[in-house]
């Protein structure tokens, strides 16, 4: 289970919309720094940033091969950002049947 640093890392990076693009572009499978880079108006060095933060918050992982770096999902670690997601929808699930029963009878309720 992560813990709250972990989460906080992961959600830090995500919080940015580039980020959230090359995880996007990451989901059928991993591509170079190059090719990720090339929709965005910003110079290599800049978007090295972005690639720093996913890979030192967890969501990416990067190898070098020669001169071309290749990032890959960290699934395992992107899965942080699921379980809070799920425990979140729990709660508000909870209190909307709560809600939904209060409705359904409120002289039952009182």
């Amino acid at each position: 289970m992560a813990n709250d640093q972990d989460e906080n890392a992961v959600f830090l990076a995500l919080a940015d919309a580039t980020r959230r693009a090359v995880i996007r572009a990451l989901g059928p499978g991993p591509a170079s720094v190059g090719e990720l880079a090339q929709p965005f108006a910003m110079t290599l060095p800049s978007f090295m940033k972005h690639i720093h933060a996913l890979e030192d918050s967890g969501p990416i992982r990067t190898s070098k091969s020669g001169r071309v770096r290749t990032c890959t999902l960290d699934r395992d670690r992107l899965a942080v950002v699921g379980h809070w997601l799920d425990e979140q929808r729990r709660v508000w699930e909870d209190r909307t049947d709560r809600l939904e029963s209060l409705m359904a009878d409120p002289e039952e309720n009182r």
